[in-house]
């Protein structure tokens, strides 16, 4: 402890603007305290999402229980080709986990592959994005859903608002221990702690003792794979899409039957 030979009232004659400071900062800080200890449950909600290469993001990994879509996903992961290739990038991710027949890669001779080059040229006619227009502006959640649909595939597309919390874990849990569907989510980074800007990426993986799921982010040169909390996922697929005028969300993609 630091003490001082000087009087309460001498210091405050002597140095009567830093005593004023002082006194400022204090009441301030005790001010700061006070809002935060009222606010206990917005203060703990918020988690940095944690990455799958850390030594806990691969324990939660072996821990989850419904992690089916992670295999196949891992092995069709990749990086989206531009900045606005994010729901491209996801629709290629997918189709090659699900072993949906590909057409002819460029490059790869006889061997056909989806690709983030052939992907939207082989929906013309059933889609109207092209390549130049979401390089342009991107996609939303809709048009992501009739551009898998328009490649054959069944399709449902779920908005935010639509969901509860609990409704959400419930078709996480459900979707992601099954391995013959995929999710693919559209979300607002800003409530993920990831700055402002909409995003689109497949889901891989439900940690129930956490309660997080696992974010495969095809936007690699920026974000790593990574654990989300759920209830941070569920309010960033809440947000408003100013392009479309409606709550971001999810869709739940499988083969078309046979």
């Amino acid at each position: 402890m630091i003490t001082s030979n000087l009087a309460p009232s001498h210091v405050w004659r002597r140095f009567p603007s830093v005593v004023s400071r002082l006194a400022i900062a204090l009441v301030a800080g005790a001010a700061s305290l006070v809002f935060v200890e009222s606010r206990p449950a917005l203060a703990a909600s918020k988690q940095a999402p944690l990455p799958l290469q850390e030594p806990l993001g691969i324990q939660r990994l072996a821990e989850s229980g419904a992690r089916a879509d992670y295999g196949p996903l891992a092995q069709s992961f990749l990086t989206q080709a531009n900045l606005a290739f994010c729901g491209v990038a996801s629709a290629t991710m997918v189709l090659n986990s699900l072993q949906v027949t590909p057409p002819p890669a460029a490059g790869l001779g006889r061997y056909p592959y989806w690709s983030q080059e052939n992907l939207l040229p082989a929906a013309a006619g059933r889609s109207p994005l092209t390549a130049a227009l979401v390089s342009r502006r991107g996609m939303t959640l809709a048009e992501l859903e009739q551009l898998l649909a328009a490649l054959g595939l069944t399709v449902r597309r779920v908005h935010g608002d639509q969901l509860s919390l609990v409704a959400l874990r419930t078709l996480l849990v459900r979707g992601l221990a099954d391995p013959s569907d995929r999710l693919i989510v559209n979300v607002e980074r800003s409530a993920l702690g990831q700055g402002p800007g909409g995003h689109i990426s497949p889901l891989a993986a439900y940690h129930a003792p956490s309660d997080s799921v696992l974010l495969m982010d095809v936007a690699r040169y920026r974000f790593p794979a990574a654990w989300i909390q759920l209830a941070d996922l569920w309010r960033s697929m809440r947000t408003l899409d100013s392009q479309s005028g409606r709550a971001r969300g999810l869709v739940i993609v499988s083969p078309a039957a046979r």
